[in-house]
């Protein structure tokens, strides 16, 4: 690990923004029954977890957003390491 490489909480914090503004941009807040992001990173691994509770008939479904909001944490935290 090089100097320039960002700190685990860097890391976190980069990653869990990232889940959040994707979640914050399909569904609008004051719509959500929950929203919990959680994430770690150790050892260089980093786990995203995003559970969604938006009102039953909401568009998109909440395990698409889950998925898109895991992935868009995962791309925030490559571009921090390029």
């Amino acid at each position: 690990m090089s100097e320039a490489d960002p700190t685990d909480e860097e890391v976190v914090e980069t990653a869990s923004a990232a889940a959040e503004g994707v979640v914050l941009d399909r569904y609008k807040q004051s719509e959500l029954t929950d929203l919990d992001v959680t994430v770690t990173f150790e050892d260089g691994v980093l786990d995203v977890d995003v559970y969604v509770n938006p009102p039953e008939d909401a568009e998109p479904d909440a395990e698409t957003v889950a998925d898109e909001a895991a992935l868009a944490a995962q791309d925030a935290v490559d571009e921090l390491f390029d």
